[in-house]
């Protein structure tokens, strides 16, 4: 079920973007969008300045990075919908139109950037950001680093919001993904304007700690069982070894072979357990979507 543009309040953290956000605004505008919201940390440009004479309303953020910016901009949305955008100008304001045809039915709409302008750095690592959030999360998503998406502001509300940061996108979605109610729409994605704020390597470790830290918190028994099924590869060093020693030398090493059985053990029950966690996540969330359609 489509939503109107009336329900939606158009949501930008911004820091220091005087560059793009005039541009990001005046597209805003020309697609029809009247509800924008500017949530500012503190910038020391003239992005206030240049979103105020568009008479578009700017608040000061609490807390620190995005997630503090949407905690606040929390306070001040009125409508049923709210859509986070960047305001570099990489997001295109024609898109919200594919959100807007899906917003009834999902707690969260999430737009998949298009990859064409991204170097191979940032493709392989978002690949791998989003594949370990997969596996860890029990999700089947595309791209879990989006900075566009659409929450229903009740929804919104109700997270729990403890990272900060490039780690916001993923703490939000490994929440409303949890009840199988997140649905994807393809979105442009440009060349960011201004100066890039994301260190590559850095932010990407860190992105991968928070999907540690979530996996931990919302899929305890997967990230553990698959953390001791990585004994299958020092389980795979010692009985090789053992096994060469004896082809090749005739001298069988005991103990070291009943340590390599134990920790082959270990993994092939530790890979038992995550798989069975794996199809009880996707029975869960199926029996939920199926509660949603009735």
């Amino acid at each position: 079920m489509a939503i109107s543009k009336d329900t939606v309040t158009v949501v930008i953290p911004t820091f220091n973007e005087e560059k793009a956000i005039g541009m990001v605004l005046d597209e805003l505008f020309e697609a029809g969008y009247k509800n924008v919201l500017v949530v500012d940390g503190y910038s020391v440009d003239a992005t206030v300045k240049l979103a105020e004479s568009r008479g578009v309303p700017v608040v000061l953020q609490n807390g620190q990075g995005k997630t503090g910016a949407i905690r606040t901009a929390l306070d001040f949305v009125k409508t049923p919908y709210m859509l986070v955008m960047d305001g570099d100008y990489t997001y295109c304001a024609k898109d919200i139109e594919r959100f807007l045809s899906h917003g009834g039915r999902y707690m969260q709409v999430v737009g998949v950037r298009d990859r064409v302008y991204m170097n191979w750095v940032h493709r392989a690592g978002n690949w791998m950001i989003t594949r370990t959030f997969n596996l860890l999360l029990g999700a089947g998503l595309s791209d879990v680093c989006s900075g566009m998406y659409l929450l229903r502001t009740d929804v919104a509300r109700k997270l729990e919001f403890q990272s900060r940061g490039f780690r916001t996108e993923v703490e939000v979605v490994a929440q409303t993904v949890r009840d199988g109610n997140v649905t994807e729409v393809p979105v442009g994605y440009r060349p960011r304007v201004g100066k890039r704020k994301l260190s590559t390597w850095r932010s990407g470790f860190e992105i991968i700690a928070a999907i540690l830290g979530l996996a931990r918190r919302y899929n305890p028994v997967l990230l553990f069982s698959a953390i001791a099924a990585l004994s299958i590869i020092p389980a795979s060093v010692i009985l090789g070894w053992v096994g060469l020693e004896l082809l090749l030398f005739g001298a069988f090493h005991s103990w070291w072979a009943m340590m390599g059985l134990l920790l082959l053990l270990l993994a092939s029950q530790a890979l038992a357990v995550s798989t069975i966690s794996i199809l009880l996540k996707r029975s869960e969330r199926r029996i939920m979507q199926a509660l949603r359609r009735k």
